[in-house]
């Protein structure tokens, strides 16, 4: 398959397109792309790729947009298809293959993750959820904190302690839950948006099939490691054309407001705005050769540089925004209601002031721009690590 041009992806996509209809259904769209092999090229054949290079997806993308449709790869299901998609097709068998990876892409079942606990945030390896084994079905108690859609999840990624006998790294394993199982809990977490995007999970004696496990026993910690690197690209940036996104609301904000600036006013802010631009672009080419170093959807540590900056970029395009808004910035919707994020909404009905409110959630969701220092110095830069004094001691003797 090495040999398919660039024109026959496109080729490829307006048949695709053709047979179902441009304005078809979300699933019907999706379930298209991935039976021609075109929701991830880089993908195996018949898992919806095509074996080839990440750089042709753009192509794929561009054809979809130039037929009039709308389309950015991950809106119906960004857990799912940014992090579960590689995860599961990497350390899946051929039956989570065959259950998962299609409906994940079209958005017939929602994903989140499972890391995070009210304990160990930044250091996930110390988790305290325990599983312990009862035959062919884990027994699961814990708690799991800042879970993304939660609440409209069908299945979920769930990072577990297995043996507390052995130093933290070794002791964790990775399941596939089913949130609907017996003994799952999710309360709503309300953010300063007035959105509940992120939840608290509870498990009291859930069971989880073994068949449920993704790696082997133990191995948790290099199975999460791929999902946190796929997670840092996904939300490092998207390869959409250029001048889209968040920087294309700070270019409509500037347009409408900078004449009512004064000269000098207006000179500084359209220098800030223009400044911004060329960073929002330089982040998008360089997410773009991120991806295409990719193999099989799996990043290395410096997918971390796109989170990193994207992060960092985002506030300071919210915080020009509302400087160029002026006395309107302090304005936010009548009543700051209170309700429950929606994946298949996401957050288009959002006003400038509550992106500026999100926009503060960046630095911290998806790994610390703190973290990501620590894994661009230690990993990417061969620098020095921080002293680990619990590396090589077991979990259970880790004073708490």
């Amino acid at each position: 398959m090495s040999e398919i041009t660039e024109a026959d992806i496109r080729s490829r996509t307006g048949e695709a397109i053709e047979q179902v209809g441009v304005d078809a259904d979300e699933v019907a769209f999706r379930g298209a792309l991935w039976d021609a092999g075109l929701a991830m090229v880089q993908f195996p054949e018949g898992k919806g790729g095509l074996g080839i290079s990440p750089m042709m997806q753009a192509a794929v993308e561009e054809t979809i947009r130039d037929a009039g449709r709308q389309f950015h790869p991950l809106a119906v299901n960004t857990i799912g298809i940014g992090m579960g998609l590689p995860t599961v097709l990497t350390y899946g068998s051929e039956q989570h293959h065959k259950k998962h990876l299609r409906r994940i892409f079209t958005g017939e079942d929602i994903w989140c993750q499972m890391f995070s606990e009210p304990s160990h945030g930044s250091d996930v390896a110390g988790l305290s959820s325990r599983a312990i084994r009862d035959g062919d079905e884990w027994i699961v108690n814990g708690q799991k904190v800042w879970t993304s859609v939660a609440h409209v999840s069908r299945f979920g990624m769930l990072l577990v302690r297995t043996d507390p006998d052995v130093p933290k790294h070794k002791g964790l394993s990775y399941f596939i839950l089913d949130m609907a199982a017996p003994g799952v809990e999710i309360r709503p977490l309300y953010q300063i948006t007035g959105d509940a995007e992120f939840n608290e999970v509870f498990f009291k004696d859930v069971r989880i099939p073994h068949e449920n496990l993704l790696g082997e026993v133990g191995d948790g910690w290099r199975v999460a490691t791929t999902t946190l690197m796929n997670e840092r690209v996904a939300l490092g940036g998207s390869t959409s054309p250029r001048g889209t996104g968040n920087i294309a609301m700070l270019v409509d904000a500037w347009a409408e407001h900078a004449g009512a600036m004064s000269e000098a006013a207006s000179a500084t802010m359209r220098d800030r705005v223009a400044q911004l631009w060329i960073e929002a672009e330089v982040g998008r080419l360089t997410t773009m050769r991120a991806r295409a170093n990719s193999t099989v959807g799996n990043p290395g540590p410096e997918g971390s540089v796109g989170k990193l900056a994207s992060a960092e970029l985002n506030q300071r395009i919210w915080n020009t925004t509302m400087d160029l808004l002026g006395p309107e910035a302090m304005m936010h919707e009548p009543g700051y209601p209170l309700s429950r994020s929606d994946e298949s909404r996401g957050m288009g009905g959002y006003t400038l002031s509550k992106w500026f409110l999100r926009s503060q959630a960046n630095t911290i969701e998806g790994g610390t721009s703190e973290i990501m220092r620590n894994i661009l110095g230690e990993r990417v830069l061969g620098l020095p690590g921080e002293p680990r004094v619990d590396k090589d001691v077991a979990w259970k003797d880790i004073p708490s």
